[in-house]
């Protein structure tokens, strides 16, 4: 319950989960029959950048802020042009807010957020969006009461956890088995720091013995993950991912290796489809 996003809203795992989830919500604009998004850990759902949180930080100058000018041609726009639409030019977008922009009326988002005062700022940013739904509960706890969606057929489960707590791998690893259970055909897409090469092998290789198929691992490096007391780097899995996803995440994080001064940009497959 401590960790609070707005000290690190727009840095470089912001822009590469945020990208690379643009990409996957576009996927699903393709067909005109209805999706559902569920956002366990949503946040604020906006952020602004000149706040007494992140300025103290001041991440987000070396992630977002260096991707201004970055033109229509760009594998980022997408994802840049909905940043644009979501406020002034300090005004940062999570989740929440780029799914929002993204749906159609016949589509859903649901967000939870355990922290109340988040949970409240969150609600006021959707009152007059109808198909947004806010809850004040623990994101893994909706999985069981929130799945599978029951106006939609289609789907995606965005797991973005703060990694207080020891153990939050494990919880990921049982989170998977609880969708897969009751949402088989939903898209998964899981984020996770990047310290050290250990505890991430050691996700993958519980996904891959718990027979999870098609499972694509995203992971942009800012340094060498040998140091477990700094952030090196991020992750995305994503599960079921859609036709041309992993051509697309690949084009966007060699893009922002490229304007992030980053070390390494991957896209790998961890288990067959």
């Amino acid at each position: 319950m401590n960790y609070r996003h707005a000290f690190h809203a727009g840095n470089f795992a912001d822009c590469m989960k945020h990208a690379l989830l643009v990409s996957l919500l576009g996927h699903f604009l393709r067909k005109p029959s209805p999706f559902m998004v569920l956002d366990t850990h949503a946040g604020l759902g906006r952020y602004d950048l000149t706040s007494e949180e992140a300025e103290k930080t001041q991440e987000w100058k070396t992630g977002f802020g260096l991707l201004e000018g970055e033109g229509p041609e760009s594998p980022l726009a997408p994802w840049l042009d909905l940043v644009k639409q979501a406020g002034g030019p300090r005004i940062y977008p999570g989740s929440p807010l780029l799914t929002a922009l993204m749906l159609r009326p016949q589509d859903e988002l649901l967000c939870c957020e355990k922290h109340p005062e988040d949970k409240r700022k969150l609600y006021g940013l959707f009152t007059r969006t109808p198909n947004v739904f806010v809850h004040e509960r623990d994101g893994y706890e909706a999985l069981r009461a929130l799945l599978p969606p029951k106006t939609a057929k289609r789907g995606l489960v965005l797991i973005d956890p703060p990694f207080e707590e020891p153990g939050e791998f494990n919880r990921l690893t049982d989170a998977v088995h609880t969708i897969r259970t009751r949402f088989p055909t939903g898209v998964i897409a899981i984020w996770y720091p990047i310290k050290h090469r250990t505890p991430v092998r050691a996700f993958h290789t519980a996904l891959q013995e718990a027979e999870v198929p098609d499972v694509l691992a995203a992971a942009l490096l800012m340094r060498k993950p040998v140091d477990p007391d700094r952030l090196n780097g991020a992750g995305l899995v994503v599960i079921n991912p859609p036709y041309g996803f992993a051509e697309q995440a690949t084009a966007q994080l060699n893009r922002l290796k490229t304007l992030l001064h980053a070390q390494d940009a991957t896209v790998t497959r961890i288990t067959a489809e």
